[in-house]
């Protein structure tokens, strides 16, 4: 059972399903001219909400398999309804707000359904090994569909050129898949997992 805490930011509503720890396991199989990689991995997830109109991300995963877990993949990121910014949100960089915020109640919020019933999002994820993404998408109820709009990458990183990702909540768990187009392939299934809530 979730419970919303009404001292959330009203942006934050659509989202709030998201917010805590998140655990569990998953597979993930990509496949590199002839050859198919295949593994097992755990990993923690964290949506968490500081009072701002966003919600940071952070996740972590392992490979499972071995005698002990080894770890494998994290990433970073900001999840937020997609809106035009104005006077009263802070930035750019550290510059703070004027006057009062638009967005503060749910009736204001409701303004930015858009015409599938949802609302539309705006996400960036870094990965420490060179890649950017910027993905838009949307939320609408417990499912949440995001493709890439851009990707960065620094000279180092390995080839990485677009993604999608998929989140629901059934049964009480997050479970999620992404697909992405890297090392020379188009987009196809890359991982998927199976979270439950620790907290």
């Amino acid at each position: 059972m979730f419970d919303l805490d009404a001292s959330l930011p009203a942006e934050i509503v659509p989202l709030s399903w998201l917010l805590g720890v998140w655990e569990g396991s998953g597979v993930l199989s990509y496949k590199i001219a002839d050859e198919t990689r295949e593994h097992e991995f755990g990993q923690r997830v964290a949506f968490t909400q500081d009072g701002t109109p966003h919600v940071q991300y952070t996740s972590s995963s392992w490979l499972l398999g071995g005698e002990e877990p080894r770890p494998l993949f994290s990433e970073i990121g900001y999840w937020r309804l997609a809106r035009p910014l104005g006077d009263a949100d802070p930035g750019p960089g550290m510059l703070p707000g004027l006057g009062s915020p638009v967005f503060q109640t749910a009736e204001a919020v409701e303004t930015l359904r858009n015409g599938d019933g949802g609302f539309d999002l705006e996400v960036s994820i870094v990965h420490p090994g060179g890649v950017s993404e910027l993905y838009l998408g949307q939320v609408k109820g417990p499912r949440i569909d995001l493709a890439t709009d851009a990707v960065v990458r620094t000279a180092s990183a390995k080839e990485y050129a677009a993604a999608t990702r998929l989140y629901g909540l059934v049964e009480e768990h997050l479970l999620w898949a992404w697909d992405i187009a890297a090392l020379g392939q188009d987009l196809r299934t890359h991982a998927s997992g199976r979270l439950a809530r620790l907290e």
